[in-house]
């Protein structure tokens, strides 16, 4: 891995947490939460060993997966998903601060951990997509030597990083003590849907080979579903 590449990776786990911190004790109105500070080290430890997995095993991949967020799009129709995702996401950690504050959920120590298991269960699950596919770019493009991966977690549905995703966006709300959290789950969904059928239009015009890999795994997102 490069120095300038190391900067960006530092710079942005210097982020996380300040990030997260600022989207969650404020909305909770404390910083007497151990819910809220358990899903940040949970969520800094479990990122960071997806990071250094790929700095090891695909500075490459790594490097693309850096170049992420609305303005690394080429397209204005994926900067709008991508700001809606990125809206969809606080809306995650900030509704399920709110409910703390307001005390409307009663989850117990069972609930949070569980959870936490179903982040870090959504982090492997992207770990295996990275390990399978190489080409897994922050943004929707075709690099040059590009072709469809059919193998592992591909095998099952078309976009298996967008399924691991959603599990661990699932497990915030749960993780951070709140059921009323859960209905963050819809606009993840929607959101992720959006993003998925934008990027198979893309990849039905300009990679070899995804029409037939369509027909041969039907499902997108939920296996047996959609």
């Amino acid at each position: 891995m490069n120095r300038s590449l190391q900067r960006r990776v530092a710079i942005r786990f210097l982020q996380l947490p300040l990030i997260t911190g600022v989207l969650l004790f404020p909305a909770a109105g404390t910083l007497r939460w151990w819910q809220g500070w358990l899903f940040i080290g949970v969520y800094f430890l479990g990122t960071l060993a997806l990071t250094v997995y790929l700095a090891v095993a695909d500075p490459k991949l790594l490097e693309r997966r850096m170049n992420a967020g609305p303005g690394a799009e080429k397209e204005k129709s994926q900067k709008i998903i991508m700001v809606a995702a990125m809206m969809s996401f606080a809306l995650t950690l900030v509704l399920p601060a709110i409910d703390h504050r307001l005390g409307w959920s009663h989850a117990t120590g069972g609930v949070v951990i569980l959870g936490n298991l179903l982040i870090l269960l959504g982090l492997l699950g992207v770990a295996w997509v990275f390990r399978e596919n190489t080409f897994g770019a922050s943004t929707i493009q075709v690099t040059e030597g590009q072709k469809v991966i059919s193998t592992g977690p591909y095998a099952i549905v078309r976009h298996p990083m967008y399924s691991a995703a959603l599990v661990m966006l699932s497990g915030i709300p749960l993780a951070l003590g709140s059921w009323w959290g859960l209905l963050t789950v819809i606009t993840n969904v929607a959101v992720l849907a959006w993003r998925l059928l934008e990027e198979e239009r893309f990849l039905l015009r300009n990679l070899a080979g995804y029409s037939d890999y369509a027909q041969r795994v039907p499902h997108r997102l939920f296996p047996f579903v959609w």
